[in-house]
């Protein structure tokens, strides 16, 4: 299997990197995703976009056990793990590049009967994405949802923590971090991260990683678009504090900020003809939300996608800005985003948008 370095980075870029945590790797501002290989893409497709963010200074690819997930199913579950070691193993650049892969919570049932994050489950389920990635070691290894139940992914309307056992979920968090101490101490992963958690959950972590001499958390991957800030009050404050940046993942909104989805139109191939209402992304109100947005970059002559991406990158709390793509042009367009600084009438339309709509999701 390939071993990991330190994600070597080209200075041949205009690309800016980012610190992880209290680590002393650097990582890029914008950071390849993958969940589309496999189902949406080729394996070839994916050989030819992982190439083509390396050559512009992209050096982290994000990836799960989970994915691909358009369309999620236990067919297809682990290949994009196994397309990402296919490249490893063709190209034998596993020294250029950060690898971040995540374990799935509770949920599909076929990954471990849908059993919640354990330290047996963590155990197994790092096995069998070191295989498909071909690699000894997993540079940032994160949990993909909490066990309890959580406000992401369109659950913070009715989002009610007054039911969680405060001493099941401590001692969760115990044991999960003791599991990936071991894992940490035997090479297969470097740092840990955490995804889709909540501003306590994540002081847990720390707090219980301190008193016990346990690894720390690097990171936390939430969404964040212009369209879905609730990363912006306490988090914002807990990664400016604590070290913890965000991986920032739906940037554009799941596609709806590059404009594609305007006048109604559904592009063959997107990912609408599969998620009508993009798990409850596109909605009446996320969509006026949006034609503020699209005319902003329009009124300022800019490229909605590229807009959208700058400003996720420029804000303080961020460590690197998820980009996916189904196609070259759609991630050529993205990877550009690395070069455009926002002026400030533009950041000044963004904030009045964003007072009108500040929550649409």
């Amino acid at each position: 299997m390939a071993r990991a370095r330190t994600g070597t980075i080209s200075r041949k870029t205009t690309m800016k990197y980012n610190t992880l945590g209290n680590t002393e790797v650097q990582v890029s501002e914008l950071c390849l995703g993958s969940m589309t290989w496999g189902t949406q893409n080729t394996a070839a497709e994916a050989f030819s976009q992982i190439d083509y963010a390396l050559e512009h200074g992209i050096n982290i690819i994000d990836t799960a056990e989970l994915y691909p997930t358009t369309p999620l199913g236990a067919e297809t579950q682990g290949d994009t793990e196994s397309i990402i070691g296919q490249w490893i193993a063709k190209s034998g650049q596993r020294d250029k590049v950060l690898l971040a892969t995540k374990v799935t919570g509770n949920g599909p049932k076929w990954i471990d009967d849908g059993k919640p994050i354990t330290g047996e489950k963590i155990r197994k389920s790092i096995e069998g994405s070191l295989k498909r990635l071909q690699s000894d070691t997993i540079d940032l290894y994160q949990l993909h949802w909490p066990n309890r139940k959580t406000y992401h992914f369109r659950q913070s309307w009715n989002y009610d923590p007054s039911t969680q056992n405060t001493e099941e979920t401590l001692d969760s968090i115990h044991e999960v971090l003791s599991a990936l101490d071991a894992l940490i101490h035997e090479g297969k992963i470097r740092h840990i991260g955490l995804s889709n958690e909540s501003c306590w959950g994540t002081s847990q972590y720390l707090r219980i990683a301190k008193e016990h001499k346990l690894p720390r958390v690097v990171s936390i991957q939430n969404e964040y678009s212009l369209l879905h800030r609730l990363f912006d009050l306490d988090l914002a404050e807990l990664a400016h504090n604590e070290k913890v940046g965000l991986l920032a993942f739906s940037p554009l909104g799941a596609g709806m900020l590059s404009g594609k989805y305007e006048n109604s139109e559904i592009p063959k191939g997107s990912r609408r003809t599969m998620q009508d209402n993009l798990t409850g992304r596109y909605n009446e109100y996320s969509i006026k939300a949006l034609h503020r947005y699209l005319s902003v970059a329009q009124e300022h002559n800019l490229d909605p996608s590229q807009m959208a991406l700058a400003f996720c990158a420029r804000r303080p709390f961020m460590t690197s800005t998820i980009i996916g793509a189904t196609s070259m042009a759609q991630l050529k367009t993205n990877v550009g985003a690395a070069t455009l600084t926002l002026s400030d009438d533009v950041l000044a339309a963004i904030a009045e948008v964003y007072q009108e709509y500040p929550n649409t999701m």
